[in-house]
This record gives structure tokens, sequence and C-alpha cells, in this order.
């Protein structure tokens, strides 16, 4: 299961509209959101979310590189890791 999980993280200036966008392109790419938890410290807007790839017909390459444009477009950080490499980072 952990390797149809992906973590996306988006940080930078709050701004209207960054969760609506990020989560548009995660529903044009099938992929389920499992958890989202968001902050805002002093401005600075923080979003991680754990999504689910496995009933989406994209590859994950392609939905990551959908997610990298959005954040280009909102003038945001965004990375896209699969959730499996984070974890295994961790046993090391």
């Amino acid at each position: 299961m952990a390797d149809q999980q992906i973590i996306v993280t988006v940080q930078g200036i709050d701004k209207v509209g960054i969760v609506a966008k990020v989560t548009a392109v995660l529903a044009q790419y099938e992929v389920n959101i499992e958890d989202i938890k968001q902050t805002l410290m002093q401005g600075h807007f923080v979003m991680f979310m754990l999504g689910n790839i496995e009933k989406s017909s994209f590859p994950f390459k392609e939905i990551k590189d959908a997610l990298l444009k959005a954040g280009e477009e909102l003038g945001m950080e965004i990375w896209v890791q699969r959730k499996e490499i984070v974890d295994n980072m961790h046993i090391i």
C-alpha cells in the first residue's frame, strides 16, 4: 500500500487558491487524498498531503510533473515523493 501513496508538500507565501489549485490537480489525475494538514505561520503557508495513486490511470511522474507545474503557477514550492521512499529514509 505504501508503494501507492505519495506525500505532497506545499510551502510559500499565503494567498487565495492554494488548496483549490493543488487539490484540483490531484482530482484531475485521480489521486485520492487520504490525509491533509496545513498551517499558516506569520503569513507563510505550509501544507502536507498524503495521497493514494492506486486507482489513478496516470503514472507517478506525470502526476508529479503536473503538481510541480501548479506550484510554478502559484509561485509556491511543491515537493512530491513516494511515501515508501520517505519511510525507508528513516530506517537507515
